[in-house]
This record gives structure tokens, sequence and C-alpha cells, in this order.
């Protein structure tokens, strides 16, 4: 499988290139569809970062324009000549078409436009899409798509890796519903984690674990051990991590996870690092480390520490987050308690700076701050630190 290295890689390359699968994109959007019938009808969707003819978004949204009910569909593409992607050439698709400019080809960027039925037929689908050249490049940022951002009313595409927090702060300046792809640790971003605790974003329903698979261009480098080429020749690679964020709502987050009693979970835990023994508490924060999802108790009403991956069961209505440990954005992420009420790590030494009631030290490590580590005590009284970082929950008493 390929592994994170990968969305790494084409991050420091600004390689983005990576084509979503349209059985990916159906099965996500289906999920909203079931949750509610409507909540695409009469609306403009915008796919910023996709030309149809790579693009599996524009094609599912073109295929399905009317049982959609939807009333505008734009499409962009960025200009080949910004892209990494040596081996480009302008296709068939563009040089047939009256439209064609060489001199905009490798400059411009592409608009396509999805509202009436061009070759009356008695349907609107994909070949009515209608396309022409931007003015610019097609960057997401430019004013150009900005306007076409401002007349949407939802944005869905798999966005640069390389640009993944400009790109939610893009959609967020606009207030708009949105459903894109990324890794799953950019929830710890210091610019998305925020959005997290307010509710104003969450994880998709349709992928929880394993890994996807993406068309990358026929120069990408198959490093990964996951990887194919088809027999058409287009290059595939598989990314462990994916995960679609969002702002529109679906039945799963709203389905409470099922949870044990702390003392079934010692007893009959599936993880050894969990059975026959009791919940470690943190050192210098208050509250209990829980490292697996399906070991948190229904018995605990205080804060805990859980994985990140917590997010793909998350209901609202059953807990809150209280904030993250390691992530730089400590305002938006308050504590229970005053840190001075227990004993804080330095990260230089990693000895105690304070105790109980004691006075804190201004540099001590502070749960929520920089890259710091967050501490819980071991069987013998022993400071372990945790790798990973955790999200700070507590359940919602009734």
């Amino acid at each position: 499988m390929a592994g994170n290295s990968n969305l790494g890689a084409a991050k420091n390359a600004k390689n983005d290139e990576f084509y979503t699968q349209y059985a990916d994109i159906q099965k996500e959007v289906n999920a909203y569809l079931e949750y509610n019938p409507d909540v695409f009808r009469g609306k403009t969707i915008l796919l910023p970062c996709d030309d149809p003819e790579w693009s599996n978004f524009t094609k599912f949204f073109a295929q399905n324009f009317e049982e959609f009910g939807l009333k505008k569909l734009i499409s962009t593409s960025f200009a080949p000549e910004s892209k990494t992607i040596k081996s480009w050439q302008p296709t068939l698709f563009e040089t047939e078409n009256p439209n064609y400019d060489k001199d905009k080809s490798k400059t411009n960027g592409k608009i396509f436009i999805l509202e009436r039925d061009v070759n009356n037929n008695g349907t609107i689908d994909y070949d009515d899409l209608e396309w022409n050249y931007l003015e610019g490049d097609g960057d997401f940022r430019s004013d150009e798509v900005k306007k076409l951002r401002d007349e949407a009313d939802i944005i869905i595409t798999n966005p640069p890796f390389s640009l993944f927090r400009e790109f939610v702060a893009w959609i967020m300046e606009a207030n708009k519903k949105f459903c894109i792809i990324g890794n799953m640790n950019a929830i710890t971003y210091k610019e998305v984690f925020p959005l997290i605790m307010k509710n104003k974003l969450w994880f998709g329903q349709s992928i929880n674990s394993g890994d996807r698979e993406f068309m990358v261009p026929n120069d990408y480098p198959l490093q990964a051990s996951g990887w194919r080429i088809d027999d058409s020749g287009n290059h595939y690679i598989r990314v462990k991590g994916v995960r679609w964020f969002t702002n529109i709502d679906h039945g799963r987050r709203h389905q409470p996870l099922k949870l044990m009693t702390m003392e079934d979970n010692i007893k009959f835990s599936k993880h050894k690092e969990i059975k026959g023994k009791e919940y470690q508490h943190y050192d210098n924060y208050d509250a209990i480390e829980v490292p697996f999802t399906d070991a948190i108790p229904c018995d605990y009403e205080e804060a805990m520490g859980v994985p990140i991956s917590f997010m793909d069961k998350y209901c609202p209505e059953q807990f809150e987050i209280l904030g993250l440990t390691q992530i730089g954005c400590h305002d938006s992420c308050p504590d229970i308690k005053r840190y001075n009420d227990y004993s804080e790590m330095l990260t230089s030494t990693n000895e105690a700076t304070g105790s109980s009631g004691g006075k804190t030290n201004e540099n001590a490590v502070l749960p929520g701050v920089g890259n710091k580590k967050t501490y819980y005590l071991g069987p013998n009284g022993e400071k372990v630190h945790s790798e990973y970082k955790r999200l700070l929950i507590r359940k919602i008493k009734l």
C-alpha cells in the first residue's frame, strides 16, 4: 500500500495531479442524497480543479445533472504551463474544438459550463458541456475563479495537496457548502482544527479506513508498492489516510458510537495495550488516554484523549471536542482546568516544572501548544509521552 509519503512527495514537488475515481465520488455523493434527496436541487456546483478530459467529478455531475436537479455546473482547469506535467500535449478534445487557441492552450485555464440542452436531444448531460478559455491561468485564488466561487452554492473537488490549507480558507471565506478530498491528518492543521471544534467541518461518510486509488500523470514516479498501469497506459497509485472533508450533512455523523463500561473494556478488550490494565491518566492534562476509538468507555464523564481517527465515528450529539494535543492553536482549544493545577513538562528536560497547586513555569509544555508532547503516567508512575496527536473529547451529559 502507498503510504502518506506519496502525499508528502506531491506536496514537496508541487505535483498535485491526483485524479479521483468515479466510484469514490459516487459513493460519497450518494451518502448526502440518502440523508437529503434534495441536497443538490436547484444548486450551482463549482468544480474548481477539474478538467473533464481527466476529471471524474465533472463527468459524474454532468451525467447526473437532471437526476440531481442541478441549476448549473461550472468546472475550471489550471493552465498546463503552470503544472509540472512534462509530457503535456493538447488532446483532440481541445484541438478539434472551434474554440481552440494554440497560444492560450498552454497559458490559460479553461472553463466548462453545463446549464442547457445544447444539442437539443431533450436532456442536459455531459454532451452539452460548453467550454472556453479563462482570461487567466485558472488558479483558484484568482479574482476570476473567486467570482465563480461566489456564484456557486456548493464546491466539490480534489484540491491540490500542497494548497489544502489555502483551499479550505478560500472556501470558508465565501461561506460555501463543500465536499473535498484530503489526508486525514489535515484535521490537525491549525487552520482546520478550529473548524472541527466549531462544527463547521467534519469527515464525509464513505471513506473511513484503508487506502484509495488515484490516477496520476504518466511521468509521476511510481515508487509506492501499490501502483498499476492499465491496458490504456494510465498510471494509478494507492494512498492511505484519505478522507472526505465536508460541511454537508449525512446520516452516519448522527449515529452514536457503541460504548462499553471501563471495566468491560479492560476485561474483554481485543487490544493488548488495554486488556487487563487500568486506563492511564495524562500527567500534564486532566484526561485519560484512550488509544483506540472502540475502547472509549460509557461510564467516564471527564476528558479523554483519543486518536484522530475518532473523527470517523464522531457524533456531535454524543461527544464534544475540547481540543487537540500538539497543535499551535491553543487559543481556540480551551482546556478544562487551569494548567497550574497539574504537573507540566519541559521539552528540553522532560522534567516536571510544577505540582498540583504549584506555580506555573512560563516555558512549560502546555497541551495544545506547538509540537509539544502530552504525557501520561505509566503503570509504575513513570512519565510516558504520547507520540501521536490526540483529540481531547468529553461525553455530553444527557
